[in-house]
């Protein structure tokens, strides 16, 4: 597996407002491969494109590294009435009676000129993005979700489209340069298998109201995402269990107030756009992450032309 990133960053980003203003639009609805979903039926909530699901363990682990606001849940609208458990006036996916989610990385508002375009545009990126070199700020990091550093092997072993090959139809260049998958790939996790790891039952949906609106209006509070992520981390692969003493420790961890950069960072991303009379420098990353205390990126001088994942 061999891909081409520099400059890009197609997989970290909702890119479709460039093709909007170029008017060509005909990707705009393409995302990256679900095990859940059927792209007819079990439409997400949410508008993310290319949503990362991270599994249990790695859900635990971003709590217990206090950036628990870096993650945000994922709903879906059910395929029909027998997996259906109706929410705020939506019929949401359930598995046994419960509505299922996955939890992914947010994706505030940056400035980037992806591409090799010339300017900046105010685009929903991945938390962990550095606008300025357009690489992941956590890529050397335990952290790092195993669906990032598989990308796109995933995609390919299902016969699903890249985003690579989206870019490349849409901005010429070459990114997926060699499409081969690993033999030893693993984390696909379809079906049954991502149940308790990577697809989250929540056992009482009642508490889910308002949250369901929220979701899908993208207007989600730290509450709101901190319910989700104490089910996460208290969910037991392969059943609906839930771990009563993991639920309330994940529910203490994602509400505890912290000390890491990602919270401040994701609120001035927020209110720049905001208050934002046209885009700003990429460059202005170094006062609103870098200055914080988030990792830097090494840029592309010391690296080869093409980086493997």
């Amino acid at each position: 597996m061999e891909v081409n990133c520099e400059g890009c960053a197609g997989c970290c980003m909702d890119w479709r407002p460039l093709l909007a203003e170029a008017g060509n639009d005909e990707s705009a609805n393409k995302r990256r491969a679900e095990p859940l979903r059927d792209d007819a039926t079990r439409a997400p909530l949410d508008g993310d494109t290319n949503f990362v699901p991270l599994t249990r363990d790695e859900v635990r682990a971003f709590l217990e590294a206090e950036m628990a606001d870096a993650l945000t849940p994922r709903f879906w609208r059910a395929a029909d009435e027998h997996e259906a458990v109706a929410i705020d006036g939506y019929e949401v996916a359930s598995v046994a009676d419960r509505p299922v989610f996955f939890v992914g990385l947010r994706k505030p508002p940056k400035p980037v000129a992806p591409f090799d375009l010339e300017d900046e545009s105010w685009l929903p990126a991945c938390v962990f993005l550095d606008p300025t070199t357009l690489q992941c700020r956590i890529h050397d990091s335990d952290l790092l979700p195993d669906e990032c550093s598989a990308y796109p092997a995933h995609n390919i072993a299902l016969e699903q489209e890249t985003e690579c090959e989206r870019v490349e139809a849409a901005f010429g260049g070459d990114r997926l340069v060699d499409n081969s998958v690993p033999e030893d790939l693993d984390g696909l996790l379809l079906g049954s298998q991502a149940l308790g790891e990577k697809l989250f039952c929540h056992p009482r949906p009642e508490r889910l109201e308002g949250v369901v609106e929220r979701t899908a209006s993208g207007n989600l509070t730290r509450e709101d995402r901190a319910e989700c992520l104490a089910v996460a981390a208290a969910s037991s692969a392969g059943t609906v269990a839930i771990s009563d003493y993991h639920y309330e420790w994940g529910k203490e961890q994602a509400l505890e107030e912290s000390d890491s950069w990602v919270t401040d960072a994701l609120e001035e991303w927020e209110s720049r756009r905001e208050d934002a009379d046209g885009v700003p420098s990429a460059a202005i990353a170094d006062a609103v992450e870098t200055a914080r205390g988030a990792p830097e990126t090494p840029g592309w001088d010391a690296l080869e032309e093409y980086s493997s994942h």
